[in-house]
């Protein structure tokens, strides 16, 4: 259907390009494909297992700081609505006559917060 790959969300290409996956990595390139064979020696072949668990170690790290960034404004997105619902349902929660003492006191609240920050 000659569409472009990076408009369609499903491909890797589309993931990439947005931040939603991890794009390529320096950490990637200890794994392409070699055509010719190699002698081993002990020495080679116990440096390579070690700095294989370094690269692992190295990997997840990036991976933890990416969803850890990705996730970084939802967060706060989720707690502006959380208070918007409380706010709204508030007379869900407390009897009608205690209400008003509700509200002079998140008021207070929201005003020490305030002054907190400056």
């Amino acid at each position: 259907m000659k569409r472009n790959p990076r408009k369609v969300k499903w491909t890797k290409a589309y993931r990439r390009l947005h931040g939603k996956d991890m794009t390529q990595d320096a950490t990637f390139e200890f794994e392409r494909k070699r055509n010719r064979p190699e002698r081993y020696d002990r020495n080679l072949t116990e440096n390579t297992l070690k700095a294989i668990k370094t690269i692992d170690k190295v990997r997840s790290r990036r991976e933890e700081a990416h969803h850890k960034n990705r996730k970084k404004g939802k967060i706060s997105k989720e707690r502006k609505e959380a208070r918007k619902e409380l706010d709204q349902h508030i007379h869900l929660l407390v009897a009608p006559g205690a209400t008003d003492k509700l509200t002079v006191k998140v008021q207070h609240e929201s005003t020490d917060e305030n002054r907190m920050e400056e």
